[in-house]
């Protein structure tokens, strides 16, 4: 779909469902995206309305089988990459590699990892940012305003919790369609536990 027509249909649905695009389109061509608050099945046309209207290409990755016929065409038109997770290489050093294959990748990280409430965000997003020596990019939709978009630009600097402060701050406004299923914006390693990427 050209670029144009993309974005036409993507400022259509926003107006139709009564949402409005807010802030810039993230400047670094590749990032990790992480997608929050994440409450409903409704984020996902909305996140891909918003990145029609900002030509964002968001990519996701799904176990290789989701690619598959009949329906995998689908899944790549949606913005997915399938990976095979090799024994020998952690999920993490995985997807961070992907960057080198991908010159333009933005890809998105729901870091709750559920659309129910969890006490704990899982930290891939984090580790594969640092791996792949990018940014993180925190996008947002807040059903109290219905505005979406990308906020927080955030290099990882290894100090952890000085990092997930910043990241803490900027969704402490942001609503989700079910406000009580989003969860503290936290990770296990700050309370000292083993980390869930």
């Amino acid at each position: 779909m050209r670029k144009a027509l993309k974005r036409l249909v993507g400022r259509t649905y926003l107006a139709a469902t009564g949402w409005r695009e807010e802030g810039e389109r993230p400047a670094p061509p590749q990032y990790v995206l992480i997608a929050a608050p994440h409450t409903s099945n409704w984020d996902l046309p909305i996140m891909m309305a918003l990145s029609f209207v900002y030509d964002v290409p968001i990519r996701w990755v799904g176990k290789h089988t989701l690619f598959e016929p009949p329906g995998g065409w689908l899944m790549r038109a949606l913005g997915g990459i399938p990976i095979v997770r090799h024994e020998r290489q952690s999920r993490v050093q995985t997807l961070a590699a992907l960057f080198e294959e991908y010159p333009d990748l933005v890809l998105t990280v729901p870091a709750e990892g559920t659309r129910g409430r969890v006490e704990h965000w899982k930290s891939g997003f984090y580790h594969i940012a640092r791996a792949a020596d990018v940014p993180i990019v925190c996008g947002y939709l807040d059903y109290a305003r219905r505005r979406g978009g990308f906020g927080l630009e955030l290099t990882p600097s290894g100090d952890l919790r000085a990092d997930m402060d910043r990241i803490r701050a900027f969704y402490a406004d942001k609503v989700g369609k079910f406000p009580e299923k989003f969860g503290p914006v936290r990770l296990r390693e700050e309370d000292g536990e083993a980390p869930e990427t």
